[in-house]
């Protein structure tokens, strides 16, 4: 509910612009429409996402800003969508209807995806057909491995995702370690760990 300001998205954009060539973006809306604009600015390609949920006018808000970024030239990959499936916010039938909104109302050329859980793409055909991209989040935590084996099952992740994909780019949008908080069966939050987990 917080409205950034432009001004925000500037300064930490300006940190963030030595060390990046894109920038990821969740939502269309409260100030978040001004990530793709700055991005481009600076000469940094953008995934934008519209956020969407289980309330039907902050989706709508959020599918017009996307087509709107992607209309004025902001959007090199259009995210139709984050973990929709995963919260159950919405049925599949539903963000279908969105994807397919989106693919005919901005420029062919840019790519349109839907970010999810990597398994959501081998058990969701119809969405993984949908998209012209695949756009995974894969996190060995989430599932209790072991740090010391957490790279390979990322890689396992992402090949699931892959052979899942028949043949389109699979992009792994989120992954990561906590340095902090409560252990997950065999995950256990440390520095240490997050730091070998980055490296790796």
């Amino acid at each position: 509910g917080d409205i950034i300001s432009e001004e925000q998205v500037r300064r930490r954009m300006k940190i963030i612009a030595p060390y990046t060539k894109w920038v990821r973006s969740f939502s269309c809306t409260e100030g978040n429409e001004f990530i793709p604009k700055i991005a481009r600015e600076m000469g940094i390609k953008t995934l934008v996402g519209a956020w969407l949920g289980d309330d039907s006018e902050v989706n709508e808000k959020e599918i017009a800003g996307l087509i709107q970024l992607a209309n004025d030239g902001f959007v090199d990959i259009a995210a139709v969508g984050n973990e929709v499936m995963y919260r159950k916010d919405l049925s599949e039938d539903e963000l279908l209807v969105f994807i397919a909104k989106v693919k005919k109302e901005i420029p062919s050329h840019i790519p349109v995806g839907y970010v999810d859980a990597y398994y959501e793409f081998t058990i969701k055909p119809r969405i993984t057909a949908a998209c012209d991209v695949i756009l995974s989040n894969c996190y060995p935590f989430w599932e209790g491995c072991p740090s010391d084996y957490s790279l390979n099952h990322m890689k396992q992740m992402y090949h699931q995702a892959l052979d899942a994909a028949q043949g389109k780019k699979v992009i792994i949008t989120e992954t990561g370690w906590p340095s902090l908080g409560e252990s997950l069966k065999e995950s256990h939050p440390s520095r240490e760990n997050a730091l070998k987990y980055f490296i790796n």
